[in-house]
């Protein structure tokens, strides 16, 4: 997944990882959560919709640690 870009939409609260490709089907694998794939089937996407609130938790570890560094 290295050549996955991590992206965040701050005004819709959206986490964007991607990489390069054209979008040629959207699965919803859990709620607030799609996989973007492209025509030979490759991953090439995923969307979290809500992410603040997904990895509030997450965050907060985060934080802490960073902080102890």
């Amino acid at each position: 997944m290295n050549d996955f870009r991590v992206h965040y939409d701050v005004e819709e609260d959206i986490l964007y990882l991607a990489k390069e490709g054209n979008e040629q089907e959207v699965v919803e694998i859990s709620p607030g959560v799609n996989a973007e794939y492209d025509a030979s089937g490759k991953l090439i996407g995923i969307e979290v919709f809500r992410a603040s609130s997904l990895f509030k938790d997450v965050l907060k570890l985060m934080e802490k640690k960073l902080h102890a560094a």
